[in-house]
């Protein structure tokens, strides 16, 4: 597979891959033999660039990931983030209250975190989501000095506004930004992505594939209770009628095109700019290897505009979250 940069120098594989399935969120956690067994058929296909957080789990995807890659732990990419107060309960009107970005926080995360993972340093530390209650000058600080220390090579942020990646960059360089992007969620075309190529940042969409409803396999009102997707208003009801609709015409593009649904859709994302690189999750190794193959297919000028009138954004129904 194809490598590209983020920011600066981070040589990563064209497509890489998120790892937070593997310990829940979408079905009971794999087992420990079956995510060895999925995260290195990713790198046989060629994925190098892998993706956790200590919250996926928690901390179990972490773990999972550090024993799986322990072996070739030189020749891969590992992103993971920081951010979170796991041990503080959550309360109705006090939003801060989960986040913890502190830099003495940030520290003790990171130290966790390269003991979980068992490498010596982390290729790309984000932090997960910002935190009003530190001042993002102090966290790009924190992981500076992380940096120089050794322990840590780049830094970025996920789901950042471009006001505070401009100042985080000004203190410690971002090599890449984390943000939801697909054919069903381009609100970050307006401000966002141009801020990030105006810096230099590279961009890495999570969720490139819709949470798998690009994929066309997934049917209306068809995610069971205990899927965190069966709760979002994408998938169900009047919005998820509306958004299959558009998913099934771009099914018949992708049948023309000689591809999967799935494909065709991480293509477009992989065609927006050699500065992106998605991380399609999954818990199926037919998936990796079908996500990997998306790297292949070369989309021209008639094919992005055909998939634009298949698939407008503005008659995607339903919010990104309930």
């Amino acid at each position: 597979m194809q490598k590209r940069k983020l920011g600066d120098g981070l040589e990563v594989s064209m497509v890489g891959l998120g790892c937070m399935s593997i310990s829940g969120a979408y079905g009971p956690r794999l087992p420990q033999n079956e995510a060895d067994a999925l995260l290195r058929a990713a790198f046989e296909h060629g994925i190098t660039f892998f993706d956790t957080a200590e919250i996926y789990g928690p901390y179990l995807s972490e773990e999972m990931l550090g024993h799986a890659l322990a072996p070739i732990r030189d020749e891969v990419v590992i992103a993971t983030k920081f951010g979170f107060d796991l041990g503080a309960r959550w309360e109705p009107g006090k939003s801060s209250q989960a986040f913890n970005s502190k830099p003495e926080h940030i520290r003790e995360v990171c130290e966790a975190q390269l003991k979980r993972l068992r490498t010596d340093r982390i290729d790309l530390l984000y932090q997960h989501r910002v935190d009003p209650d530190v001042p993002v000058e102090d966290v790009a600080g924190t992981v500076g000095e992380l940096i120089r220390e050794g322990k840590v090579k780049h830094f970025g942020m996920s789901e950042a506004p471009a006001e505070l990646i401009r100042r985080a960059h000004a203190v410690t360089p971002l090599a890449a930004s984390q943000n939801e992007y697909s054919l069903w969620t381009r609100d970050i075309e307006a401000e966002l992505l141009p801020t990030l190529r105006e810096l230099g940042i590279g961009l890495v969409p999570f969720s490139p594939l819709g949470r798998g409803f690009l994929t066309g396999d997934i049917a209306p009102d068809s995610v069971p209770d205990e899927d965190w997707r069966s709760k979002m208003p994408r998938f169900t009801g009047d919005a998820a009628q509306t958004n299959y609709r558009l998913v099934k015409a771009l099914s018949s593009l992708a049948e023309v095109k000689g591809c999967t649904t799935g494909q065709l859709a991480l293509a477009w994302v992989l065609a927006q700019g050699d500065d992106i690189v998605p991380i399609p999750g999954t818990r199926r190794i037919e998936r990796i290897a079908e996500n990997a193959a998306a790297a292949e297919i070369v989309l021209s000028a008639n094919d992005l505009a055909a998939i634009e009138d298949a698939f407008p954004a503005a008659e995607v129904a339903g919010a990104r979250y309930g």
